[in-house]
């Protein structure tokens, strides 16, 4: 088993997980500025990524730039994976390739803290993709318990490059916000992103 096989059903039954949904959990947070740099790549390549019309192409056109425009507001103190192996408990389905991780280490070259598990949504649909993206969320928790890092809340988000979907996991609570964000409000995207490091990095210094 991996990360991509579980349900939530599997989730809640194998993990001992409540899953809690409401509407709006993040839609307070505010809106982010972003480089011109940015607004104009997604001018460009979203066209072309909507046309491929593949998650390959949805991801490095859409969802890579907008991740490496966080990483930039940052200044290159978060982490960014992509496509890298994963395996915390191989034996409970914790292993496998995942899509992102955002850490909020500046180590690029191994995982450590990891806060944020992003899914790329499987035939557009964001649904196919919450199960995996839990998994992985549990992975991150039970890893930084492991290396006693202070990461407080694991965020996950389910992607289909245009349609964004966020969640949260404390304790034994998964949160999942019933709202869809979208590629239109860039911003947005990137407020929610932005909030979803620094929540756990002033939590670390109180």
């Amino acid at each position: 088993m991996s990360y991509s096989q579980f349900s939530i059903e599997t989730i809640k039954t194998t993990f001992g997980i409540t899953v809690f949904e409401s509407f709006g959990i993040f839609a307070d947070i505010p809106e982010l500025d972003y480089s011109d740099f940015l607004a104009q790549s997604l001018r460009e390549y979203v066209p072309l990524a909507l046309a491929i019309a593949t998650e390959k192409a949805r991801s490095e056109f859409i969802v890579a730039p907008i991740l490496f425009e966080l990483r930039k507001q940052f200044h290159n103190q978060i982490s960014l994976f992509s496509g890298r192996e994963f395996n915390v408990e191989i034996p409970k389905g914790l292993n496998g390739f995942c899509d992102f991780l955002i850490s909020q280490s500046s180590e690029q070259l191994v995982i450590e803290a990891p806060v944020i598990a992003i899914v790329e949504a499987k035939n557009d649909n964001i649904q196919s993709g919450l199960g995996q993206c839990m998994a992985e969320m549990i992975g991150a928790q039970l890893f930084n318990d492991r290396q006693e890092n202070q990461v407080k809340t694991i965020y996950g988000v389910i992607t289909t490059g245009t349609n964004w979907k966020f969640m949260k996991l404390e304790g034994q609570v998964i949160s999942i916000d019933l709202n869809e964000y979208f590629l239109n409000n860039v911003g947005k995207l990137l407020g929610i992103l932005r909030n979803c490091i620094e929540s756990n990095k002033s939590s670390n210094t109180e």
